[in-house]
C-alpha cells in the first residue's frame, strides 16, 4: 500500500515513521509512506501555505492553492484522497478494513492552523475525524490512519493477531495474563492453564463478551448472536463458572502453576 501525506510539518512523522511496526513495513516494502511539503506547491514568495481568513477571525487559514496543486501533482483516479477533518465520519476499524480493500493508494491531507479554505474538501473523496477533541493539525490524526491501514496490509503482522485483535468481531479483546500466577494475590485464571484449547478459545469468547457487556456495549447494537454467544452470555448473566469451565479445570489440575 503506498500512503501519502500532504502537510506543512513532514518532520513531525521522522520518529512516528521509523519505529515499530510502521519501520518494519516499510523496510519490507509492504507499506511505502510518501511525505509531500505543501510549502513546495506554495506560489507565495515567502512559501507559506495560510493566511488570515476573510472576514476576520482568530488564527490562519490554509489557502486553496498549495493543496489543489499538491493534490493533482500526487494522486490519480484510483486513489484514494482523504482530508482529516473534525466534522467528517469518525473513523473506525470498519472504514480501515474497507480502504485497505479497495485501495491501494491512499492520500491523507493533514489540515493545521485554524482550518482549510472551504472550497478545498469538494476535491477529496473522504472527509474522516478520529473524535470529538482538538488537536494543533491533522498530522497526529494522520498518525492513527497509517498505523490501522498499516498493520492490515498483508504480511505487515500475522493474520491470527488482526482476527483476535478488538474491534475486528464487534468485541473489545479478552483479558491476557503473564507469570507470576499469582501477583499481589491476583491470580491468573486456572482455566488458561488447563490444556484443553478448545476450553480456553470459548472462555476467551466468554470473557470478550463480558468485557463488551462492560465497557463497551454500544458495540453489540447491531451484533448478530451466535447460538454459542447466545449460551455464553445467560453464562455471563447467572455470574456463576459453568460446567464445562469446571469440567476443564479439574481435568487440567496438574498444570496449574502454584508458584
Amino acid at each position: 500500500m503506498i500512503i501519502k501525506i500532504l502537510t506543512t510539518f513532514p518532520e513531525m512523522f521522522y520518529s512516528f515513521l521509523n519505529s515499530s511496526i510502521i519501520k518494519r513495513a516499510i523496510a519490507k516494502n509492504l507499506v511505502e509512506v510518501k511525505l509531500i511539503n505543501l510549502r513546495d506547491y506554495t506560489k507565495d514568495k515567502h512559501r507559506r501555505t495560510d493566511t488570515p481568513p476573510i472576514g476576520g477571525g482568530a488564527g490562519l487559514i490554509m489557502k486553496c492553492q498549495p493543496i489543489y496543486d499538491a493534490l493533482m501533482a500526487n494522486s490519480n483516479k484510483d486513489t484514494l484522497r482523504i482530508i482529516m477533518s473534525p466534522r467528517g465520519k469518525v473513523y473506525n476499524q470498519k472504514i480501515a478494513q474497507d480502504i485497505v480493500k479497495n485501495y491501494k493508494e491512499v492520500l491523507i491531507c493533514c489540515g493545521h492552523y485554524e482550518g482549510l479554505d472551504e472550497r478545498i474538501y469538494k476535491y477529496f473523496d473522504l472527509e474522516l475525524s478520529i473524535g470529538d477533541y482538538i488537536l494543533t493539525g491533522g498530522e497526529t490524526a494522520s498518525f492513527v490512519l497509517i498505523d490501522s491501514l498499516s498493520r492490515l496490509v498483508d504480511g505487515v503482522i500475522s493474520k491470527d493477531s488482526i482476527v483476535e485483535e478488538t474491534f475486528s468481531k464487534d468485541f473489545i479483546e479478552y483479558p491476557q495474563y503473564t507469570e507470576p500466577y499469582d501477583f499481589n494475590g491476583d491470580k491468573v485464571p486456572d482455566i488458561l492453564y488447563c490444556g484443553n484449547h478448545e476450553a480456553i478459545k470459548k472462555y476467551n469468547l466468554k470473557k470478550s463478551l463480558e468485557y463488551t457487556l462492560k465497557y463497551r456495549p454500544d458495540l453489540l447494537k447491531n451484533h448478530e448472536f451466535s447460538k454459542e454467544e447466545k449460551k455464553l452470555l445467560e453464562e455471563i448473566e447467572e455470574q456463576k463458572m459453568a460446567s464445562w469451565e469446571i469440567e476443564a479445570i479439574n481435568k487440567g489440575k496438574k498444570f496449574i502453576k502454584k508458584d
